[in-house]
């Protein structure tokens, strides 16, 4: 019995109205990327290993599939101390490394301030489940050169409009900032050197819940009181509720004592984007969450996280991340990000299907020579038109219905001597 020719666990095959969906919304976002100033790039699937574990993608690093060196001998097996040390590429995990190496690579071409748009597949060794796969596309915007606010604002208003655009009105933006969180950490008692891991845990509050998060910090040696302090401020009244943006309603979420720059900042944020939308204050877009951290490690300031009412997981989501690329170049810049998961993006949208007015069939006897069906398929492709050629079968109607499933909406009988004058298109529905 033949095995099952199914694609790697984890990865998908789409049939080709699957695909065309796909597209659709693919198109919807790239022209609304695009209408708010970004530039499409195109980066290549693999980086180098170095540059992929080089502590810029927290937990992801340890997903990246690995390419192994080509000409690898039994020799180099056995002096490998770890797997790493037999691979010399990787598949990227994301988008934000390889554009960062980029930017490194092409600044002296890009504008001084570069909004770049990257769509494209990602892949991680995740272990497959519902809604998660090992390989992905992630729709990136990125803003290169912009120190101030206005990256951040730009991000946000550039996703909402996208999101509006594909009739996911609905969506909420929750922000914080990764120097407003390690402010508070550090008021609670937290040393600074524990700050990264107890992000990690922190950062499972909408998986575990507060006593797990707790729980963890505990198991996990942290400092008793610091703990302890955390704990207590959980339990405050209105600790966790998401008020409208506001430096009073930002303060009302956090200990006493944080950086009050930051809370500005975040504050002006929120209040140019609600402010450029035109945002009913009564259903604010924005969202203070005053324990969102975002994984990755390279964030330096803003974060956001995009949600969906339906959804009990994000969208997508971004930040500032200022230090990554002078990783790269030896100088550093500042630059901030959004992406958006498309995998998950997909299957809530609902945009009508293309007509198919323009999508012909041409159904021929079987005695109708290749050079008259070409003939006749050039001349309706140079009317503008989409031809396909399917040779007359016995039963026409399942034949027909995936036509129309494809996007075609005519279909014309072709004999031996038709030429385009006599060809009579009739509807397939």
């Amino acid at each position: 019995m033949a095995s099952p020719v199914n694609p790697p666990r984890g990865m998908r095959d789409f049939l080709p109205a699957d695909k065309a969906r796909r597209e659709r919304v693919l198109s919807v976002i790239r022209s609304s990327f695009a209408a708010h100033g970004f530039d499409e790039i195109e980066t290549p699937s693999v980086e180098d290993s170095d540059r992929l574990h080089a502590g810029l993608g927290g937990d992801n690093e340890k997903l990246a599939f690995a390419v192994m060196k080509r000409g690898l001998t039994v020799e180099d097996l056995r002096a490998a101390d770890e797997p790493l040390d037999l691979a010399d590429l990787g598949l990227r995990f994301d988008l934000t490394v390889p554009l960062a190496r980029f930017y490194a690579s092409h600044r002296a071409e890009l504008p001084t301030v570069f909004r770049s748009i990257q769509i494209g597949p990602v892949w991680r060794a995740e272990r497959p489940q519902k809604g998660r796969f090992r390989q992905f596309v992630q729709c990136d915007i990125d803003i290169i050169g912009e120190a101030g606010p206005l990256a951040e604002i730009e991000l946000i208003t550039a996703t909402a409009a996208t999101l509006d655009a594909l009739g996911l009105s609905e969506c909420t933006v929750r922000v914080n900032d990764r120097r407003l969180i390690t402010s508070a950490l550090t008021v609670l008692g937290f040393p600074l050197e524990t700050h990264p891991a107890a992000l990690i845990t922190i950062d499972k509050l909408d998986k575990v819940g507060q006593d797990g998060v707790v729980a963890e910090l505990r198991e996990r040696d942290f400092p008793a009181a610091a703990v302890d302090a955390l704990e207590a401020f959980f339990q405050r009244p209105m600790t966790m509720e998401f008020l409208p943006f506001g430096e009073r309603s930002i303060r009302r979420l956090l200990p006493e004592g944080v950086d009050d720059a930051a809370i500005a900042a975040l504050a002006a944020i929120g209040h140019a984007v609600e402010e450029g939308r035109g945002s009913d204050p009564h259903h604010p877009l924005v969202r203070f969450d005053p324990w969102l951290v975002r994984g990755m490690g390279y964030y330096t300031g803003t974060i956001f996280e995009i949600e969906h009412p339906s959804l009990g997981y994000s969208l997508g989501g971004g930040g500032r991340y200022d230090g990554m690329i002078g990783r790269f170049l030896g100088t550093d810049v500042p630059a901030a990000g959004s992406s958006l998961g498309f995998e998950r993006l997909v299957d809530l949208v609902d945009l009508p299907a293309v007509t198919g007015a323009e999508g012909v069939a041409l159904v021929h006897d079987r005695d109708v020579t290749p050079a008259t069906l070409v003939a006749l398929q050039a001349a309706l492709v140079a009317e503008g038109r989409r031809v396909r050629l399917i040779t007359r079968p016995r039963n026409l109607a399942p034949v027909l219905d995936q036509l129309a499933a494809s996007g075609f909406g005519e279909f014309a009988f072709v004999s031996a001597d038709s030429t385009v004058d006599d060809l009579e298109f009739k509807p397939l529905s």
